[in-house]
């Protein structure tokens, strides 16, 4: 309850008020100044970085948040597979409470050990996932042990120890920079104008500005967590759903089962939450609807009433295409 109301009150400055947010610009000032440094000192070589003989995508943001990095990851990974790419898949494992790390993650890992992201990607993608606070050692762990010919890593666009030779970043489209501060004073994580370093700028549900590409979350039907029943989304417009989101933007799940027709009562936690029975069993007998991200930590207490909604990401095929064509010069780049 503390991390919700936090999270709350930190949202509510970064996107509705500017005024409070000018409190914190000193700290703002200084973070930025940090981040500026180090980024200098990784390209001047003073703090290491390892390039691999693999090429390694990086799929990130410059906001604090879920802006839909993880589909857009599950969907090149699966793109990349049929291309005949042997992927390997990198992630940080945020809230992962394992003693080892890196940390080779399937789909029966369980998310406590290794963070639900990671779970995740493992089970939707069935490549190899390594987790791990140093991408450095989980790429190097797939390379030893799986011998991938890509890296994909979910997150990192900051994590300069680990060079990359395609980067694409996922906008926010409704909330895009917020208020435009940087930590702790705004959402930013780096100045805006990295983005011109980038080779795609992916801008997830809202209106696209400069080079930027749509992308769109669509989800057709819900999966039982005990059953494995599929449903049409329609048929749960006959009476009021319970919708349950953990995750960084849950207005974006409430409004996407809205746009089905859906009357829900929302049900809203901080990022990453660590569910109990309590949080998603109700006292009536209302079909309860949640994020694949949520509902992999809710497995092992859900009921008949519970459902998974799968979301996967729409893009235009223009940029598939871009994308296979650069990764393909870079793969063949770094294997000759």
């Amino acid at each position: 309850m503390i991390k919700k109301t936090l999270e709350r009150w930190v949202n509510t400055i970064w996107y509705d008020g500017y005024y409070m947010a000018t409190w914190l610009s000193p700290f703002s000032y200084l973070y930025i100044d940090v981040v500026r440094l180090r980024r200098y000192l990784y390209r001047m070589g003073a703090l290491k970085s390892v390039r691999f003989p693999v090429p390694v995508v990086i799929v990130g943001n410059i906001t604090v948040g879920g802006t839909g990095k993880t589909p857009l990851v599950i969907f090149l990974a699966k793109a990349l597979q049929k291309e005949g790419f042997k992927v390997g898949i990198v992630t940080r494992g945020y809230r992962g409470e394992s003693d080892i790390w890196p940390l080779l993650v399937d789909e029966n890992t369980s998310p406590k050990q290794a963070g639900d992201e990671a779970v995740l990607i493992a089970r939707e993608t069935n490549c190899p996932v390594a987790a791990a606070p140093l991408r450095v050692e989980a790429v190097q762990l797939l390379l030893d042990q799986k011998k991938c010919d890509v890296i994909l890593a979910d997150d990192g666009l900051q994590h300069y120890a680990l060079r990359r030779d395609i980067e694409i970043i996922v906008i926010d489209g409704i909330r895009r920079f917020g208020n435009n501060f940087f930590l702790p004073c705004g959402p930013l994580r780096e100045p805006q104008e990295r983005i011109r370093d980038v080779n795609f700028v992916i801008n997830n549900g809202g209106e696209t500005q400069d080079d930027e590409i749509p992308m769109t979350m669509v989800a057709d039907f819900a999966v039982n967590l005990v059953t494995k029943e599929k449903k049409p989304l329609s048929q749960f417009n006959e009476q009021t759903c319970h919708a349950v989101a953990g995750i960084g933007h849950p207005q974006r799940f409430f409004d996407l089962l809205k746009s089905h027709g859906l009357k829900t009562n929302n049900h809203s936690f901080a990022d990453h939450h660590d569910f109990k029975a309590r949080h998603i069993i109700f006292k009536d007998n209302l079909s309860v609807l949640m994020t694949e991200k949520d509902a992999i930590k809710c497995r092992d207490i859900a009921t008949e009433q519970h459902w998974s909604v799968p979301i996967k990401p729409e893009l235009p095929s223009s940029f598939l295409n871009h994308f296979l064509t650069l990764l393909k010069q870079k793969h063949g780049q770094k294997i000759t």
